[in-house]
């Protein structure tokens, strides 16, 4: 296990460490076990997700390789050395990617762990690869990571996107860019741990 960046928080230890392949049946659990409800807020698309094995294959495909040109690409998030989340960062072009993030467990959301490793995790994602902007596409109803976001990178445009990254249905998104020159703010930014 490679631990790339690591956060005092009230709740702990927070860690990005490469995911393993443990960390991908607690993925495959957390998308397939969920409620419909939960789904349904996030927006979920049943159709793009599809079963388990795809989820599977999608997130087997994302283990960090060490190949600059690895296009997709997971990260666990640890909370003192417990899975409880992770990202996922999809690679397109320089200036199109997408950067994906999930708490899993459902008893940690609150707990301050994206807000705590947003830096780390965007200055993860631009040392490893050429990356000339990043954009963070969120649903706008899902107030508690805009709320995260806020702190940090302000909304450029709100729209309705007809396909959106990831597993996601068309909705109203909020989009925001992040550049290598964002990052030291970020960290400067970072609320105590």
């Amino acid at each position: 296990m490679t631990i790339h960046a690591h956060q005092q928080t009230a709740a702990g230890l927070a860690a990005l460490d490469d995911l393993s392949d443990g960390g991908v049946e607690a993925i495959v659990r957390y998308w397939h076990e969920s409620s419909d409800a939960h789904l349904d807020f996030l927006g979920i698309d049943r159709a793009r997700l599809g079963g388990p094995s795809d989820t599977r294959a999608r997130f087997e495909s994302a283990l960090r390789t060490g190949s600059p040109d690895q296009k997709s690409v997971a990260f666990a998030i640890r909370l003192d050395r417990a899975l409880v989340g992770y990202t996922l960062l999809n690679r397109y072009a320089p200036e199109i990617n997408y950067s994906h993030w999930h708490i899993i467990a459902a008893e940690r959301r609150a707990a301050g762990l994206s807000s705590a490793l947003y830096p780390h995790r965007i200055k993860l994602y631009f040392d490893l690869y050429p990356l000339a902007r990043l954009t963070h596409q969120t649903r706008t109803r899902n107030i508690a990571v805009n709320r995260m976001l806020d702190k940090f990178v302000p909304v450029a445009e709100t729209k309705h996107v007809d396909n959106p990254d990831g597993v996601a249905l068309p909705g109203e998104f909020h989009l925001r860019y992040v550049t290598r020159a964002d990052i030291p703010r970020f960290f400067k930014q970072l609320p105590p741990g």
